[in-house]
Protein backbone atom coordinates (compact mmCIF):
# COMPACT_ATOMS: atom_id res chain seq x y z
CA UNK A 1 0.00 0.00 0.00
CA UNK A 2 1.25 3.33 -0.83
CA UNK A 3 2.41 6.03 1.91
CA UNK A 4 1.74 3.22 4.67
CA UNK A 5 -2.23 3.30 4.55
CA UNK A 6 -2.82 0.54 6.54
CA UNK A 7 -0.54 1.95 9.09
CA UNK A 8 -2.73 5.09 8.87
CA UNK A 9 -6.03 2.61 8.90
CA UNK A 10 -5.22 1.56 12.11
CA UNK A 11 -4.08 4.98 13.45
CA UNK A 12 -7.39 6.09 12.80
CA UNK A 13 -9.04 3.10 14.21
CA UNK A 14 -7.33 3.60 17.49
CA UNK A 15 -7.51 7.09 18.39
CA UNK A 16 -10.87 7.56 16.39
CA UNK A 17 -13.03 7.84 19.61
CA UNK A 18 -10.62 10.15 21.69
CA UNK A 19 -10.39 12.92 18.94
CA UNK A 20 -14.06 13.17 18.07
CA UNK A 21 -14.54 13.17 21.82
CA UNK A 22 -12.44 15.64 22.31
CA UNK A 23 -14.12 17.55 19.53
CA UNK A 24 -17.54 17.00 20.99
CA UNK A 25 -16.63 19.05 24.36
CA UNK A 26 -14.39 21.82 21.81
CA UNK A 27 -17.65 21.84 20.06
CA UNK A 28 -21.04 21.32 22.45
CA UNK A 29 -21.93 19.45 18.81
CA UNK A 30 -22.15 15.96 18.09
CA UNK A 31 -22.67 16.29 14.37
CA UNK A 32 -19.63 19.27 13.93
CA UNK A 33 -17.16 17.29 16.59
CA UNK A 34 -17.45 14.33 13.73
CA UNK A 35 -16.82 16.82 11.21
CA UNK A 36 -13.90 17.90 13.13
CA UNK A 37 -12.63 14.70 13.43
CA UNK A 38 -12.63 13.35 10.28
CA UNK A 39 -11.10 16.83 9.28
CA UNK A 40 -7.94 16.24 11.31
CA UNK A 41 -7.61 12.79 9.82
CA UNK A 42 -7.89 13.96 6.37
CA UNK A 43 -5.35 16.86 7.40
CA UNK A 44 -3.01 14.05 8.71
CA UNK A 45 -3.31 11.69 6.03
CA UNK A 46 -2.11 14.55 4.18
CA UNK A 47 1.19 14.99 6.15
CA UNK A 48 1.34 10.79 7.31
CA UNK A 49 4.38 10.40 5.73
CA UNK A 50 6.04 13.44 7.76
CA UNK A 51 4.48 12.42 11.32
CA UNK A 52 4.08 9.20 11.30
CA UNK A 53 7.13 7.98 12.90
CA UNK A 54 6.70 10.66 15.09
CA UNK A 55 3.56 11.95 17.31
CA UNK A 56 1.16 11.16 15.23
CA UNK A 57 -1.31 11.48 17.68
CA UNK A 58 -0.20 14.71 18.58
CA UNK A 59 -0.42 16.00 15.44
CA UNK A 60 -3.70 15.42 14.74
CA UNK A 61 -4.69 16.75 18.18
CA UNK A 62 -3.06 19.42 17.40
CA UNK A 63 -4.86 19.91 13.64
CA UNK A 64 -8.04 19.27 15.96
CA UNK A 65 -7.72 22.38 18.05
CA UNK A 66 -7.20 24.62 15.36
CA UNK A 67 -9.37 23.61 13.20
CA UNK A 68 -12.29 23.78 15.74
CA UNK A 69 -10.53 27.25 16.88
CA UNK A 70 -10.62 28.29 13.26
CA UNK A 71 -14.28 27.20 13.22
CA UNK A 72 -15.26 29.70 15.85
CA UNK A 73 -13.80 32.83 14.26
CA UNK A 74 -15.45 31.55 10.46
CA UNK A 75 -18.73 30.23 11.63
CA UNK A 76 -20.27 27.75 8.65
CA UNK A 77 -23.74 28.82 8.39
CA UNK A 78 -25.68 25.94 7.66
CA UNK A 79 -29.50 26.26 6.04
CA UNK A 80 -32.41 24.51 7.22
CA UNK A 81 -34.42 22.67 4.35
CA UNK A 82 -38.07 20.76 4.24
CA UNK A 83 -36.88 17.12 4.76
CA UNK A 84 -35.99 16.49 7.77
CA UNK A 85 -33.12 13.61 7.93
CA UNK A 86 -33.59 10.24 9.32
CA UNK A 87 -32.82 9.77 13.09
CA UNK A 88 -31.60 6.99 14.38
CA UNK A 89 -33.48 5.40 17.04
CA UNK A 90 -31.54 5.98 20.78
CA UNK A 91 -31.97 3.93 23.97
CA UNK A 92 -33.57 5.72 27.04
CA UNK A 93 -30.03 6.68 28.74
CA UNK A 94 -31.46 9.67 30.86
CA UNK A 95 -28.37 9.86 33.02
CA UNK A 96 -26.02 9.67 30.41
CA UNK A 97 -27.82 12.59 28.22
CA UNK A 98 -28.29 14.70 31.32
CA UNK A 99 -24.91 14.98 31.98
CA UNK A 100 -23.64 15.35 28.95
CA UNK A 101 -25.89 18.01 28.25
CA UNK A 102 -25.09 20.00 31.59
CA UNK A 103 -21.65 19.57 30.55
CA UNK A 104 -21.96 21.28 27.47
CA UNK A 105 -23.86 23.68 28.90
CA UNK A 106 -21.02 24.62 31.53
CA UNK A 107 -18.48 24.49 28.92
CA UNK A 108 -20.21 26.77 27.28
CA UNK A 109 -19.68 29.38 29.18
CA UNK A 110 -15.75 29.63 29.25
CA UNK A 111 -14.43 31.45 25.93
CA UNK A 112 -12.69 29.44 23.39
CA UNK A 113 -9.46 30.17 24.87
CA UNK A 114 -10.59 28.67 28.24
CA UNK A 115 -12.78 25.53 26.62
CA UNK A 116 -9.27 25.12 24.28
CA UNK A 117 -6.84 24.95 27.02
CA UNK A 118 -9.16 23.01 29.62
CA UNK A 119 -9.69 19.97 27.20
CA UNK A 120 -6.05 19.87 26.34
CA UNK A 121 -4.84 20.22 29.55
CA UNK A 122 -7.72 18.07 31.60
CA UNK A 123 -9.52 15.86 28.91
CA UNK A 124 -6.12 14.88 26.84
CA UNK A 125 -4.07 15.38 30.45
CA UNK A 126 -1.52 17.64 28.64
CA UNK A 127 1.12 19.35 30.73
CA UNK A 128 1.13 22.94 30.72
CA UNK A 129 3.72 23.61 28.35
CA UNK A 130 2.33 21.10 26.13
CA UNK A 131 -0.69 22.94 26.27
CA UNK A 132 1.22 26.31 25.55
CA UNK A 133 2.95 25.22 22.85
CA UNK A 134 0.28 24.07 20.74
CA UNK A 135 -2.11 26.84 21.44
CA UNK A 136 0.96 29.21 20.62
CA UNK A 137 0.52 31.01 23.83
CA UNK A 138 3.25 31.29 27.20
CA UNK A 139 3.03 28.68 29.63
CA UNK A 140 1.49 31.61 32.46
CA UNK A 141 -0.87 32.62 29.60
CA UNK A 142 -1.66 28.66 30.14
CA UNK A 143 -1.52 28.77 34.02
CA UNK A 144 -4.10 31.61 34.25
CA UNK A 145 -6.52 30.45 31.65
CA UNK A 146 -6.93 27.34 33.02
CA UNK A 147 -7.69 28.84 36.71
CA UNK A 148 -10.13 31.42 35.99
CA UNK A 149 -11.94 28.78 33.37
CA UNK A 150 -11.62 26.55 36.26
CA UNK A 151 -13.04 29.08 38.43
CA UNK A 152 -15.88 29.40 36.02
CA UNK A 153 -16.65 25.85 35.89
CA UNK A 154 -16.77 25.50 39.99
CA UNK A 155 -19.27 28.47 39.98
CA UNK A 156 -21.26 27.27 36.99
CA UNK A 157 -21.59 23.61 38.80
CA UNK A 158 -22.35 24.81 42.34
CA UNK A 159 -25.63 26.85 40.83
CA UNK A 160 -28.84 24.39 40.63
CA UNK A 161 -30.01 27.23 38.95
CA UNK A 162 -28.28 27.73 35.97
CA UNK A 163 -27.18 23.74 34.94
CA UNK A 164 -29.56 21.26 33.29
CA UNK A 165 -29.85 19.10 35.89
CA UNK A 166 -29.97 20.88 39.32
CA UNK A 167 -28.96 19.74 42.35
CA UNK A 168 -29.68 16.07 41.04
CA UNK A 169 -26.67 13.04 40.87
CA UNK A 170 -23.57 15.27 40.83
Amino acid sequence: MARGDEEFAEFVRASSARLTQAAFLLTGDRHQAEDAAQTAFTRTYAAWSRVRHKDAYGYARTVLVNHVIDGWRRPFREYATEVVPERPDRLDVDRTVTQRAWLTAVLKTLTARERAVVVLRHFFDLPEAEVARELGVSLGTVKSTNSRALAKLRVEAADPEDTLIGGSGR
